[in-house]
């Protein structure tokens, strides 16, 4: 099976044509965006590596303009990509070439706050940050915390299912949702979850939550808001050897001790961010752990003692407990800016985005390691270390094509490294583009084929971002001939390809 060609010009402008006349009388002229120069800023997420420009950006401004762009777009069989603030990673908003993009930032009201139910309801295109801004008055907060929280928005967290440093104690964003809203493919309303405990028929909502815009256009969210602790500590622990580090994060779960967050740092890393926000750490550390602990004073006091307990008997070689919020809020600046710290160091990188068991954290730094010196590339690490999520960040030049397809093949060999040890091939992130190849070595042809069931039922056209997550055959083999490790193909009918 031979993949599809590309659109040629006329094809594409034809069709252009034919969208920005159905769109034109649904949207006010500034809301409909066609020209090149106006559609290039939505090419591509926080994945640029990959781009693409849409036929048209809509940008509406009412649900019933959202309905009437996705009834007009299903009339005419175009493919429609909803995007927010375009923070994703993994290339999950990049446009389809014959495509529309759904751009809905204009969805940002905080719609109301409960204190008492502890809900906020907001738009899609609400801040994660400014949920918990909108709710301090009242002592809670939204608990999941996106490095990006600045900027992404609650819509493209539902999408990907995002964590952040505080996701081992509080969960990710499906654990912190109780009810969606929107849109079918077709323009119908949908709802799915509730406010109540529990809702009528079949459990929608974890089916909705991370399924990358390719079930329903989310427009509306509830939250669950959770009480602002009264006090916060953080401990910052150095190591001289990775897999002393990794084993103390596993000793730290096995003690029966859930942090706050807990956090993994390398060398590296921890030279990028340091000489970026000068965050106090340990430059000769192999490797540092950030460890928080919340709650009351007394509660504070009794998990840090036993946590910095188990650090030192697991071989840390210097720890600081933060003094003060100023102190910890320091602490965590570096790993809320390990992204823009690896940028000034690299002209470009790309993130990774997988999950391992917590006792194989050593393994898979190790790993990467070797895999520095088969690709000739330089990679910065930084887990989720608590819950065994890894954000490998590959240092690259986009502009040179032989570092672009070894860089490529360095994220399929840490992916697969990590299906292999017994993890996934995505935590947070999603799997958009960037990580389609990757299916194939995880899921087997029937679970394939019932995801993409799932999607059918949903998106009977197959209009609601096509092409991403769900892989085809083709993907799948041209995967076993290019980065399978031959003899570690998980399915047999890879083998003939």
């Amino acid at each position: 099976m031979n993949a599809p060609l590309p659109p040629s010009a006329a094809e594409r402008a034809e069709r252009q044509a034919q969208v920005v006349a159905a769109l034109a009388p649904l949207l006010p002229a500034h809301a409909l965006l066609w020209q090149p120069e106006q559609t290039t800023p939505y090419e591509c997420d926080g994945l640029t590596a990959y781009r693409q420009q849409p036929l048209a950006v809509a940008l509406p401004e009412t649900e019933a303009q959202v309905a009437a762009v996705l009834q007009a777009c299903h009339r005419l069989g175009v493919p429609v990509v909803a995007r927010g603030a375009g923070t994703g990673l993994s290339g999950g908003a990049m446009p389809h070439a014959l495509g529309v993009t759904l751009a809905l930032a204009k969805f940002n009201r905080i719609l109301k706050v409960d204190p008492l139910a502890r809900t906020a309801t907001v738009q899609c295109g609400v801040r994660n940050l400014a949920i918990s801004e909108a709710a301090a008055p009242h002592g809670l907060y939204y608990a999941p915390d996106p490095s990006s929280q600045i900027a992404c928005t609650i819509g493209g967290n539902v999408a990907e299912n995002s964590g952040g440093v505080h996701c081992l104690k509080y969960g990710l964003t499906l654990h912190n949702v109780l009810r969606v809203r929107g849109f079918t493919a077709e323009g119908e309303p949908v709802e799915f979850g509730s406010e109540a405990l529990d809702t009528p028929g079949l459990d929608l909502l974890p089916l909705v939550v991370g399924s990358e815009g390719m079930l329903a256009v989310t427009l509306e969210v509830t939250v669950r808001l959770v009480p602002k602790p009264r006090l916060a500590r953080c401990i910052l622990a150095s190591f001289d050897d990775v897999r002393k580090a990794g084993d103390a994060v596993a000793a730290v779960i096995a003690a029966g001790i859930i942090p706050a967050g807990l956090e993994m740092m390398d060398k590296p890393m921890t030279a990028a961010v340091e000489d970026f926000v000068h965050a106090g750490y340990d430059l000769a550390a192999e490797a540092i752990l950030l460890c928080e602990s919340d709650g009351t004073p007394e509660e504070v006091a009794e998990e840090v003692n036993r946590m910095l307990d188990v650090l030192t008997g697991a071989g840390a070689t210097r720890m600081e407990v933060s003094r003060d919020e100023a102190q910890r809020l320091r602490f965590w600046s570096g790993r809320k800016n390990a992204f823009p710290a690896s940028g000034r160091i690299s002209p470009d990188y790309m993130c990774m985005d997988s999950t391992i068991p917590r006792k194989r954290l050593a393994d898979i730094l190790l790993a990467i390691q070797q895999m520095e010196k088969t690709y000739g590339l330089r990679c910065c690490n930084v887990f989720h270390a608590g819950d065994g999520n890894l954000h490998p960040l590959i240092l690259f030049d986009a502009n040179d094509p032989d570092q672009m397809q070894r860089c490529e093949r360095f994220g399929a060999d840490i992916l697969e490294t990590s299906v292999m040890m017994g993890g996934t091939v995505t935590g947070e992130h999603g799997v958009g583009v960037e990580k389609l190849s990757s299916m194939c070595v995880q899921f087997s042809p029937a679970e394939r084929t019932q995801m993409e069931g799932i999607k059918l039922a949903f998106d009977p056209a197959g209009l609601l971002n096509p092409g991403k997550v769900i892989p085809t055959l083709q993907r799948c083999a041209e995967y076993g001939k290019m980065h399978v490790k031959k003899g570690l193909l998980p399915f047999p009918e890879l083998e003939r390809f």
